[in-house]
C-alpha cells in the first residue's frame, strides 16, 4: 500500500493528526550510553537531507521539562546539524533509560550496522548494568541465546588483538570467534596478518586455527610443561579454592576473568531457580 504523502509531512501539516513532533536540534542531546561507538561517514546522508529533509523521525525520550535524548536515530541527527537544519521530526518515547538502551540496541541489530565489537558492548550493557540473563537479552533482541553468549565472548580477546581487528577491517563474527580459539595472542596477532594480506575466508581460518593449535600442541607435549593450577585457602581454612587451566602459564587479568565468569554463571543459575520458584 502506498501513501500520496510521506508520513514525516503529517508531522507539521495543519489539517492532519500528527504522529510526532519537529523538534528543535538545540534540544536534543546524543545518549552516551548508545550501543554504537562511532556514527561512521555521513557524506551521503547529508547530501539526502539537504535535498529531501529527514525522512524517518528519530525516537527520543525527555530527560528534562525542554531537553530530549536520542534512543535511536543519532546519525539522522548528526547529519541534520551538518545540513544546517535547525529542527527535525521525532517521536517522545516514554521510557526508562534501560528501556531506551534496549530499543537503541534493537534497532540497531535490525539495521545490521553495528560492528561485531559494538554488537557485543551492547549486550554487555544490558547484562552488566540490568542484571539480563543471556536468555532475557536474547527475548530481548530477536537472537538465539547462542548468539548472544558468542557475541559475549568476543570480548575476551585482547586489547592489542583487538585493535588489529579494527586496523585489518575483518568485521566478520564467524571468523573472529575462530580466531578466539586461539590461547595465544600472539597466534592471534599472526593469523589475523594472514587474513588480511591473503583475504581468508572463515573455512580457511578454521583450517588455520586447527593447524596452530594443533602445533602448539606438539610443542607443549616437547616441552613437557606442566598446566598450571590455581589454589586458594581461606584464612579460617573452611573451604579451599583450586582453578585448573591447560596451558602452562596464565596471566593475572586472564584468572581474574575466569573467576568472574564462574561467579557471573552461579548468578544466572541462581536466578533462574528463583524464577522458576516463583
Amino acid at each position: 500500500m502506498r501513501h500520496t504523502e510521506h508520513f514525516v509531512d503529517g508531522l507539521i501539516a495543519r489539517d492532519a493528526t500528527p504522529i510526532g513532533t519537529m523538534l528543535a536540534l538545540a534540544s536534543i542531546q546524543p545518549d552516551p550510553d548508545q550501543p554504537r561507538s562511532g556514527v561512521g561517514d555521513l557524506t551521503d546522508l547529508v547530501s539526502s537531507i539537504r535535498q529531501k529533509g529527514v525522512l524517518e523521525p528519530i525516537l527520543v525520550r525527555r530527560i528534562a521539562e525542554d531537553g530530549f535524548r536520542i534512543i535511536s536515530g543519532e546519525r539522522r541527527y548528526r547529519a541534520s546539524l551538518e545540513a544546517g537544519l535547525y529542527e527535525i521530526p521525532a517521536i517522545e518515547m516514554d521510557v526508562t533509560q534501560q528501556e531506551a538502551l534496549e530499543i537503541a540496541l534493537i534497532e540497531n541489530l535490525q539495521r545490521q550496522d553495528l560492528t561485531p565489537f559494538e554488537e557485543a558492548e551492547g549486550y554487555r550493557q544490558l547484562a552488566e548494568r540490568y542484571e539480563y540473563t543471556h536468555e532475557q537479552i536474547s527475548t530481548a533482541v530477536g537472537k538465539s541465546r547462542s548468539v548472544v553468549t558468542e557475541s559475549l565472548s568476543l570480548l575476551h580477546l585482547p586489547e592489542p588483538v583487538r585493535e588489529s581487528i579494527r586496523a585489518f577491517g575483518v568485521t566478520s563474527k564467524s571468523i573472529l570467534l575462530e580466531v578466539l580459539k586461539l590461547e595465544s595472542p600472539t597466534q592471534m596477532l599472526s593469523l589475523l596478518g594472514k587474513i588480511s594480506s591473503h583475504g581468508l575466508g572463515r573455512d580457511a581460518v578454521r583450517k588455520e586455527v586447527l593447524r596452530l593449535k594443533k602445533a602448539a600442541g606438539k610443542a607443549s607435549v616437547g616441552s613437557r610443561a606442566k598446566p598450571y593450577t590455581y589454589q586458594f585457602r581461606s584464612p579460617d581454612k573452611s573451604y579451599r579454592l583450586s582453578v585448573s587451566f591447560r596451558q602452562s602459564t596464565v596471566e593475572p587479568e586472564d584468572l581474574i576473568r575466569i573467576l568472574e565468569e564462574a561467579a557471573a554463571r552461579l548468578r544466572e543459575e541462581e536466578r533462574a531457580q528463583d524464577s522458576c520458584t516463583l
